[in-house]
């Protein structure tokens, strides 16, 4: 792949009449409204932010795979400039309810609204182009590859010059060093590879390239799982970023102390079954982690270690039931 021509600024026509081939498909142009509805600026997503209408709604859904119930009945919405975080623990529907969301499967019963209108997502590429995009916990990022190739893998801005195309790579990196400025995200040099960046930074580097890329809906699928307390509060705060710019964002965790500082909307799932949607102001921090951590289950482990010949552990599970149950 050949470099562009030497001594010619980045967006400049070269000699020749080369010129940026900006209706290449899926290539954001700086400047101008991203792909998808979400001004690259920053600006409210959508007409759903003006008139109140959610980004995203489900009503009832539920998906089964044969005879087991993987989602059943859930409901909820996301609207532009909030936060839902949806938590549960292992098991509980949280991996099919993003695939549901990012078009992998579709319901089996209810129904899935975007914009208010009843939708029907066929495919990844189909959520995409509705705006939705989904950031998956391996992030799909190459970490031999450097931040700005990243950034734009699968979807590279080129200039042409008759039958020729090439990559514009001083254009990539002015762009990549812009976005995630705007982010508010630091990366010390564009150039290095991603698997030298710690997980917080990664994490930053692909909800930044979500947003270029015409992003209204932000799906998160566990960013802060594998990370120690200061990056989690890293990726914490460019979610709270991300809502600033009129994103709706739904978080998907199963940490109920990181959920609760940025969520605006949380639903409750358990074995595939919600237990309960509530607005920020229904819910306290400590009921929203008895829910998650399930009081009457402690309690009963505690007897159990107890009478096990394990008095130390049981008398701190039966204190932290207590604190649960308040």
């Amino acid at each position: 792949m050949a470099d562009p021509t030497p001594g010619t600024p980045a967006g400049d026509t070269p000699p020749g009449g080369a010129v940026p081939n900006d209706a290449v498909p899926g290539d954001a142009v700086p400047g101008a409204p991203a792909t998808g509805g979400a001004a690259a600026s920053g600006a409210p997503a959508g007409d759903a932010a003006v008139d109140g209408v959610p980004l995203l709604e489900l009503r009832n859904v539920s998906k089964f795979f044969g005879s087991v119930i993987a989602v059943k009945d859930v409901s909820t919405t996301v609207r532009a400039g909030e936060v839902t975080c949806v938590l549960g623990d292992n098991g509980a529907g949280k991996s099919t309810l993003i695939k549901i969301l990012a078009g992998v499967h579709q319901p089996d019963e209810g129904e899935l609204l975007v914009d208010g209108e009843p939708t029907r997502l066929a495919s990844p590429r189909d959520a995409l182009d509705r705006g939705i995009a989904t950031v998956y916990q391996d992030l799909a990022m190459i970490p031999l590859m450097a931040v700005w190739r990243n950034f734009f893998l699968g979807s590279e801005p080129t200039r042409r010059l008759g039958p020729f195309r090439w990559f514009d790579v001083p254009r990539a990196k002015r762009v990549t060093r812009a976005e995630l400025a705007d982010m508010g995200i630091d990366i010390r040099d564009p150039d290095q590879p991603v698997g030298t960046l710690s997980g917080g930074e990664r994490q930053s580097v692909a909800i930044a390239r979500a947003v270029h890329f015409g992003a209204r809906l932000l799906i998160l699928d566990e960013p802060t799982s594998a990370l120690g307390v200061k990056q989690a509060g890293v990726v914490l705060r460019y979610i709270a970023q991300a809502r600033d710019r009129g994103l709706g964002v739904i978080f998907i965790t199963h940490n109920p102390h990181h959920a609760f500082p940025v969520g605006d909307r949380f639903l409750l799932l358990k074995r595939g079954r919600s237990l309960g949607d509530f607005a920020k102001d229904e819910i306290s921090r400590d009921e929203l982690t008895r829910l998650m951590a399930g009081g009457a289950e402690l309690e009963d482990l505690a007897h159990e270690l107890q009478r096990s010949g394990v008095p130390d552990a049981a008398a701190a599970l039966e204190s932290d039931a207590r604190e649960l149950g308040g």
